[in-house]
């Protein structure tokens, strides 16, 4: 010891002197403590050092990558950001001290991005050090560094990564860019991220900011009109889910994406709140959702939620409310109107006029069942991280009215994610979600009524005594006002779920990373429900007849209770590697995953014949009825597994060649053992040409990259479970004796090599960015095909027909996705445009093969037959009206056609009108979609407008259609034809002609809409004028969403129902699509 203090304190006194050795060092570490880096350099060179134990800066752990380097080369950069110099001594010996010239400085700073608006949680890092920090809650930070030369790295999720030079300054003002443009962009893809510039598949990432801007309870909602190549439909019903279709339809069953939450496999995202998400990510390329296997072949929508930022504690709140308002009624005759036609119709059916004496009112039923109605967005989130550990805690609570009354939904949403670093190499975590919600809604079928009923009834007489309707629709239609209070309130549902995950991490050798995850996901779904007592009605005379007061006395009260669990468990195990040599990237993945999904339900029915049920939820179980009244009853459940073992590989050289490769291997429980197992892969490639030297010299072209892609993907989500094995049903039943027995038979005969439906695609694309970045366009062209559909055939058998299931038939999706935006600042003001389109062509290439097979929706109106697009509109043209009776003499015509008919085309020129000149009317799926935004901003204030839209489609008015009595009338039907020349659209106002209610393009409206999403005027109020608050950030704003809808539609709304492929485009009375007006803050502390 006393030598070592002697040898120390003469190097105190030495001179310092340039060493020079020959010897040459090869030295590669990451992030090791300088006191290792000169234990290893001891080991490879004779060269011995000489320090202080006691020194901190020999723990600090530096990245060094040194090649054929000298020891004087090494020894500077080794100390060059830290408080350390060296001096030689003779036979090899070096002195590690602290460097009088080399103090500790204090650097402050603000980082902040193109609005102005602090970011919080941004890591400051000294390059090449360990050394960092992040960003407080209003975007500060203070950091000490060695010396001021050195250069700090600021990064953080959705913006470009910066690195600054200190200069010897000590304060910073630092501007980061947004990465929605950005190359360096990492996005999510399945079972890890990619950078965007190394994509070569079809993948847009939407950022959460975006969706929690938007008024809506579903965050999926708030994707409409974002994203080309994704159609979404949205309900106005309270807490509904949205349709979503990727690139079209790629079935004639389930059509639905694949969900994945933060790696869970999902059937929908109900359960989450969107002030929670950090970002979504739609895949809708087969070779990027080939990774998927099974599940994934309709599309996939990955959902980031968000975690702790790093180095901060952080408490932030956004809330909302607004109202939801009926924009577009349906235009009905008013009483006058009403009246109007309906003599007509009774003097065209040579039937005597109606009396309309009793009936004196002039009522809007539609005015009367919608309302004003409530929305409101909360979101509370904590979140706190240090070097070792991450949590967030969030709760969410949403609450929707319908604007239908009574219809009402609300959810709660408590969420916790915890994270801890155990060592540099090791780290564990978990992440639970609860949820409850409760939905009260009314009867839909009332919107119907309301359409229906005569205006020319009063309402009510008092609380519990209505009108009922005129004696020509009393049986089929109910008083719309007594029908929604009668079942106000009757039904009580309400559930619970959890979803959590635990996972363990570990790196191993620097290059290899192992996680397991384990997933859980359950749900319990309760309700009761109460049948009432109907009220007592007044029926108005009629003819003379007197007015009387009726009541059902047959009715009897009824309660029902149901009860549903589901279970999910999933486990995900994966091997990474990351490396780097030299120009080239290389990711590797393999892995295996395993899903079990598991429901039962049970439920049962009760009517009491003797007592009446108070109308009270807390009678309304099934004991509450005697045993020995009638009951029925329910029960049914369902088990399915899977099995995966995955691979994936990514690569990039120099930037600019780019390979990607994937690989499932997939087992499903739904199929014969036989059939059980199926291969899916895909290969990308891509070359970026703005990196090849020839290309340097155009400067207007930032970037660059020409990508192509195929994959072969299964689709098997929807199908039941054990499809291989059907159930049984009742046929027949036969009398023997005085017995009767029922015999059964397979509800289908499944074909022994019944299997998955396969989907195969090709993408090629190109991305570009242009003048500095601020042009930017992607544009993709598609063509995938999805083979062997699984179809249900009639075949005959010995003992009658009988239903095959099979792999049968062949669709294909094509298309065009263009995706463009603008983005560029002056000085404070700040804008940006975007736009997106897409095309699609849905064609049945065959179905049936050989056979000739047709599959029939909305009692016909709909046709999938091979040559058109699956469920498209199949009846009638029409070509005018028949005007006279020469015009029946002149013009072909059914047997049955009549002056005053809708005349059709005929297409065969056969001289007559029958089924053979049915032909094809369009397609319920819109071929174009588009959407596009302009942003605005100035120093703390900005504009939002979004445009969404569809064109291309038709929409069936199915509501026109109805012949069941006599029922109120739509506008159009004031012009119906009453004489020669009057009209040659709307035919004569008689029900009995059925001739005029044959599928036709009569009842099809074009289905094109271009509508004002969003309209959003933000302020973020300065940080200075509440700086001795608590409050580190405030914005509010006012927006209004759907405010205003340009369609030809008569609807409520444009957008016509396309969850059944073979079904769609149904408008029988939809329910409306509100305007939301809404203000809002959010606030951090």
């Amino acid at each position: 010891m006393k030598l070592t203090l002697a040898l120390i304190l003469m190097c105190m006194l030495y001179l310092p002197v340039e060493i020079i050795g020959q010897e040459r060092i090869n030295l590669q570490v990451k992030k090791m403590p300088i006191a290792e880096v000169l234990a290893s350099i001891e080991q490879q060179t004779g060269y011995r050092f000489l320090y202080s134990d006691d020194l901190p800066a020999l723990k600090n752990k530096i990245t060094l990558n040194a090649k054929n380097a000298n020891i004087n080369q090494v020894l500077e950069e080794l100390v060059m950001h830290t408080p350390l110099t060296f001096n030689s001594l003779p036979d090899k010996l070096i002195v590690i001290k602290e460097d009088p010239a080399k103090k500790d400085i204090k650097v402050t700073g603000l980082v902040y991005n193109e609005k102005g608006i602090p970011i919080p949680g941004v890591s400051v890092q000294v390059k090449n050090t360990t050394i960092g920090t992040a960003t407080d809650s209003v975007g500060r930070f203070s950091l000490i560094v060695p010396d001021g030369n050195v250069a700090l790295i600021f990064t953080s999720i959705g913006y470009n990564y910066k690195e600054e030079a200190l200069n010897n300054r000590r304060d910073l003002n630092i501007s980061l860019v947004t990465a929605a443009q950005s190359l360096e962009k990492v996005v999510v893809i399945g079972y890890g991220t990619q950078r965007k510039r190394d994509l070569t598949g079809t993948i847009t990432s939407i950022g959460g900011d975006d969706i929690a801007k938007m008024p809506n309870t579903n965050p999926i909602s708030s994707l409409q009109g974002k994203v080309a190549g994704l159609t979404i439909v949205n309900s106005g019903r309270a807490g509904a889910a949205p349709t979503v279709r990727i690139r079209g339809v790629n079935s004639t069953g389930n059509s639905d994406p694949l969900y994945v939450v933060d790696g869970v496999f999902q059937t929908n995202i109900d359960y989450l709140n969107p002030g929670d998400i950090e970002s979504i990510e739609v895949l809708r390329d087969p070779s990027s959702i080939a990774i998927f296997g099974l599940q994934g072949g309709n599309g996939v929508i990955i959902v980031t939620t968000k975690r702790a930022a790093k180095g901060q504690t952080r408490v932030s709140f956004q809330s909302s409310v607004g109202i939801q308002k009926v924009v577009n009624k349906i235009k009905l005759t008013d009483a006058e109107g009403f009246k109007k036609l309906y003599d007509m119709q009774l003097q065209n059916l040579n039937a005597p006029a109606f009396d309309y004496t009793n009936y004196t009112a002039n009522t809007d039923w539609q005015d009367l069942i919608f309302q004003h109605a409530r929305i409101n967005n909360n979101t509370l989130t904590v979140a706190n991280s240090s070097e070792k550990s991450a949590t967030l805690f969030s709760l969410g609570y949403n609450v929707q009215e319908g604007v239908l009354k009574y219809d009402k939904y609300k959810k709660l949403i408590v969420r916790l994610n915890q994270e801890l670093r155990i060592t540099d190499n090791i780290k564990i975590g978990g992440d639970v979600t609860g949820f409850y919600w409760k939905e009260d809604a009314p009867t839909t079928d009332v919107i119907s009524y309301a359409l229906r009923a005569a205006p020319i009834v009063s309402v009510q007489a008092d609380e519990d005594l209505y009108y009922s309707m005129p004696s020509f629709q009393r049986a089929q239609i109910a008083n719309p006002v007594a029908r929604i209070n009668q079942f106000k309130n009757n039904v009580i549902r309400d559930g619970y779920r959890a979803v959590g995950n635990i996972f363990a991490e570990t790196k191993i050798l620097r290059t290899f990373t192992w996680r397991s995850s384990f997933y859980a996901d359950l749900g319990f779904d309760n309700l009761r429900g109460y049948t009432p007592l109907p009220y007592r009605y007044i029926n108005l005379g009629e003819k003379g007849g007197a007015t009387d007061t009726t009541f059902n006395n047959l009715a009897r009260t009824s309660v029902t209770q149901e009860q549903v669990q589901t279970r999910k468990f999933q486990q995900d195990h994966t091997l990474t590697l990351f490396k780097k040599v030299n120009k080239q990237h290389i990711t590797g993945l393999v892995g295996f995953t395993t899903l079990f999904i598991g429901s039962t339900r049970v439920g049962g029915s009760r009517t009491d014949t003797i007592l009446n049920i108070p109308r009270d939820p807390d009678f309304w179980y099934l004991d509450i009825v005697n045993p020995n009244n009638p009951l029925s009853n329910l029960g049914n459940g369902t088990e399915e597994a899977f099995m995966s073992f995955f691979a994936r590989v990514n690569y990039s050289y120099a930037n600019k060649y780019l390979l990607n490769l994937s690989y499932r291997r997939d087992g499903s429980s739904k199929f014969s053992k036989a059939n059980r197992w199926g291969n899916f892969g895909s290969i990308g490639l891509g070359w970026v040409l703005s990196e090849e030297a020839f290309f340097k010299k155009i400067s207007s072209i930032d970037f660059l990259k020409l990508r192509g892609a195929w994959g072969t993907v299964g689709s098997g989500m929807g199908l039941p479970p054990h499809l291989y094995l059907p159930g049984v049903t009742i046929r027949s039943s036969g009398v023997f004796g005085d017995r009767v027995y029922p015999s059964v038979t397979p509800e289908y005969v499944p074909d022994p090599n019944l299997h998955w439906e396969v989907v195969r695609g090709i993408d090629v694309g190109i991305d570009a960015r242009l003048l500095n970045n601020r042009l930017s366009s992607e544009i993709t062209f598609y063509d995938r095909t999805t083979k062997d559909i699984i179809t249900n055939i009639t075949l005959p058998g010995t003992a009658g027909n009988y239903t095959y299931k099979t792999n049968l038939g062949t669709i294909a999706n094509k298309g065009l996705e263009v995706t463009i935006g603008w983005r560029d600042k002056v000085g404070d003001f700040r804008y940006g445009i975007s736009a997106n389109y897409s095309y699609n062509k849905n064609k049945v290439t065959s179905i049936g093969d050989n056979i000739n097979f047709e599959i029939l929706g909305n009692n016909g109106a709909n046709r999938t037959a091979t040559g058109q697009s699956i469920g498209y509109f199949y009846g009638y043209r029409q070509i005018g009206i028949y005007q006279t009776a020469s015009d029946l003499e002149r013009m072909p015509v059914l047997p049955t056609s009549r002056v005053g008919d809708i005349a059709f085309e005929d297409v065969n020129n056969d001289g007559l009108i029958d089924s053979d000149d049915r032909v094809y009317l369009g397609t319920p799926f819109p071929p174009h979609n588009f959407g596009g935004a302009l942003n605005v901003g100035y120093k703390g204030l900005d504009v939002l407008v979004e445009a969404q839209g569809v064109a291309g489609n038709k929409v069936y008015v199915q509501r026109r259609t109805a012949t069941f009595a006599i029922l109120n009338y739509e506008v159009n039907r004031l012009n119906a034809w009453n004489g020669p020349g009057s009209t040659n659209v709307e035919p004569i106002l008689d029900a009995s002609r059925g001739n005029n209610y044959l599928f036709s393009s009569y009842f099809l409206e074009r289905g094109d809409y271009l509508r004002v999403r969003m309209l959003q005027i933000g302020y973020n109020i300065p940080q200075k004028l509440f700086q001795k608050a608590t409050i580190k950030q405030l914005r509010v704003y006012i927006s209004g969403q759907n405010i205003v809808t340009f369609s030809k539609t008569t609807g409520y709304t444009p957008e016509a129902p396309l969850g059944d492929p073979i079904a769609a485009g149904a408008d029988n009375g939809l329910y409306p699509v509100p305007a939301v007006y809404s203000v809002g803050l959010n606030v951090a502390f």
